[in-house]
């Protein structure tokens, strides 16, 4: 991997730095209806709140959304209030939220706004994709399922690894047990080892329990500089930094599926590198866990456990809240649920809970970095690492 030139690694550092200083939910739920709108606010409001600002100060938003439609952000914000603020909608499948939170964090950095609202929403849509639009024809019906590829990947993983189903199904045992103790997850019931083994089967070793649920949602954060954060009053102490952005996408070695360790491991270490920390020193790692069998090839790729010891890592503790690194602590994708737009602003939404101290009855002890990673259909990529205080 390239090396990061000094103004990539310095970027996040210009304009007193980049913080999050509000984070707002809306709970993860299955399909109801529930304006869009309603889901949206509820957490944009409870961001300003936590921060302490009104939103007449909120100079610009981006909007991460999948499956809503045009003008998703514009339609929703203005019954807050029209401002006048830019709005600015993002679409880059999973990781739409998380796109969304890196133009901000640049409008921040870049010193042309002080206070940026970062936020996802979604509501269950046709999610047709771009790729059916393209005028050239598919190898199979099946060349572009998911399930299948982590299915394949789930059978070679095993085999090379020498891991077992039960040790792959225990990534839905932890997350589901946190999940059971996150106020905004899709699932609140904590699982076994054999209610997720005998849960219907979907592909290959992967049964329904080890597959994120399909649902509805938002999350919100604020950013703000570093040199406004004494200018607005606001509390230093619950201030959450951000020490690296990066993303990517897919190179044409690095394809869907196969290709997805390659994928996560450069994003992951070239954030690592702009923040200048070991992978090993993470505390916390959100990452996507569509399937479980992620987790165990994500943690590896990303480097929190040496190639091949996902799945000793997991049966060890140390992906545990609690452990060397709490990974999922939120419930990930399994447990939280992935509404799509705003699973990458959760994500973040839920380390800096974690980074504050305030991730009650759930707290990962002596939290100092925290990473989130998610891709968006295997084709992009990107990382967020944030620490707490200054």
């Amino acid at each position: 991997m390239a090396q990061l030139s000094p103004s990539s690694q310095r970027w996040l550092d210009a304009n007193g730095g980049v913080y999050i200083v509000g984070i707002g939910m809306h709970r993860y739920q299955f399909p109801t209806e529930t304006p869009y709108t309603e889901l949206g606010l509820t957490a944009v409001r409870a961001a300003l709140a936590d921060a302490g600002l009104r939103w007449n100060q909120v100079q610009s938003a981006y909007v991460g959304a999948t499956s809503i439609g045009m003008a998703t952000g514009r339609v929703m914000l203005r019954h807050i209030g029209s401002t006048g603020l830019s709005v600015t909608q993002i679409e880059n499948a999973s990781a739409s939220g998380s796109f969304a939170f890196r133009q901000a964090c640049m409008e921040v950095a870049t010193g042309m706004s002080d206070v940026v609202l970062a936020m996802g929403v979604d509501k269950s849509g046709d999610w047709r994709h771009a790729a059916k639009k393209n005028g050239l024809e598919r190898l199979s019906d099946t060349a572009t399922v998911p399930i299948l590829k982590y299915a394949k990947l789930a059978h070679a993983y095993m085999r090379e690894r020498g891991a077992t189903a039960a040790e792959m199904a225990g990534v839905a045992v932890k997350n589901h047990g946190n999940a059971a103790l996150n106020p905004f997850a899709q699932f609140r019931k904590p699982r076994t080892l054999e209610q997720v083994l005998a849960s219907p089967w979907v592909a290959g070793e992967l049964t329904v329990q080890q597959c994120c649920p399909v649902g509805e949602g938002a999350a919100a954060v604020l950013l703000v500089s570093g040199q406004a954060i004494r200018r607005l009053g606001l509390d230093a102490r619950r201030c959450v930094r951000v020490r690296a952005s990066v993303a990517g996408s897919e190179r044409n070695e690095c394809r869907y599926g196969e290709g997805a360790m390659e994928l996560v491991s450069i994003s992951a270490h070239a954030a690592l590198e702009q923040a200048g920390i070991a992978p090993t020193e993470l505390d916390l790692l959100e990452l996507h866990d569509a399937f479980s069998i992620e987790e165990l090839l994500y943690s590896e790729a990303i480097g929190v456990c040496e190639p091949g010891e996902g799945a000793k890592y997991l049966a060890r503790g140390d992906s545990q809240i609690g452990g060397r690194c709490a990974i999922n602590a939120s419930g990930g994708l399994i447990g939280m649920g992935h509404p799509m737009g705003p699973t990458g602003i959760g994500q973040l939404a839920e380390i800096t809970r974690q980074l504050r101290g305030e991730a009650d009855g759930r707290q990962h002890p002596n939290s100092r970095w925290g990473m989130a990673h998610m891709i968006g259909l295997g084709a992009v990529s990107i990382a967020h690492v944030l620490s707490a205080g200054a």
